[in-house]
């Protein structure tokens, strides 16, 4: 359970980067176009732009390599099984045919589950990059902003915000509270080695607890906010309201000359 503090999703690092100083709301398009753009890349040659994107990304933002990319190892399972579902389900050159049952590890299997592992793993870097530059505050108020034109249909635009950014806000205080919960049941002699079904069995002492630490955390959370007479968002100002600026502009042409020219890469190599 140590990787549970590798999980740096939802983590705010505060900074002075290029990257901490754009408006919240050009971080959460720019991010969410390039998710969308990586999930619909095809080949390794756009996937080896896109990486060299994030890493010119990651050096702007002035946070550790090793920090952003820390995020991948609670992923590990996730990937794992990408990998052999691809190798295993892809047609082609057989490499090694696996005993007991009728399937084989193919050549162009390898291929496709090495892309598909690393573009799972571009849009998890993308998404951390977007927290950890982002404040929660900043979070919420660009959400709001995005959404506030909807409020004309009765869309609640400043409480689906609000949740969102709580949700996320509350991902590394229960890592924190599983670790903690760990820690305390090793050292009361529980054991959580042995098979995965022996495992899963174990992971029951840990679960009971941290979803009632949960509910316990979201009643004084609810409680906090009604004692400061929280009505959501209506006539609520902030006290630096957003505004673009030229950097933002600057990103946002990046983003959108990286999106088209990895949309149009395939059929220029073709």
């Amino acid at each position: 359970m140590a990787f549970l503090q590798d999980i740096t999703l939802g983590k705010y690092i505060p900074g002075d980067s290029p990257l901490h100083r754009l408006d919240p709301r050009t971080k959460f398009i720019s991010a969410l176009g390039l998710m969308v753009t990586v999930f619909s890349a095809q080949g390794f040659v756009p996937l080896g732009f896109f990486f060299l994107f994030l890493a010119v990304a990651i050096s702007l933002s002035g946070l550790p390599a090793t920090l952003v990319l820390r995020n991948l190892r609670p992923f590990i399972w996730l990937f794992l099984f990408t990998f052999v579902l691809h190798s295993v389900l892809t047609p082609g050159t057989v490499l090694w045919r696996l005993p007991y049952i009728d399937a084989a590890i193919t050549a162009d299997g390898l291929l496709r589950a090495a892309f598909y592992c690393l573009r799972l793993a571009a849009a998890i870097i993308t998404a951390s990059l977007l927290t950890l530059t982002t404040s929660p505050a900043e979070l919420t108020e660009g959400l709001e902003k995005l959404f506030s034109p909807l409020r004309r249909i009765g869309f609640p635009a400043h409480e689906l915000a609000m949740m969102a950014t709580i949700a996320l806000r509350f991902v590394p205080v229960l890592v924190e509270e599983a670790e903690r919960l760990y820690k305390a049941q090793l050292a009361r002699g529980a054991s959580f080695g042995g098979n995965p079904i022996r495992r899963a069995q174990t992971l029951i002492p840990l679960l009971v607890p941290l979803f009632i630490s949960a509910f316990a955390r979201a009643d004084r959370l609810a409680l906090a906010m009604e004692s400061r007479c929280y009505r959501g968002g209506v006539g609520r100002t902030s006290f630096r309201p957003l505004r673009f600026a030229g950097r933002d502009r600057r990103a946002a042409l990046a983003v959108l000359s990286l999106v088209a020219a990895l949309l149009c890469l395939p059929r220029l190599l073709s």
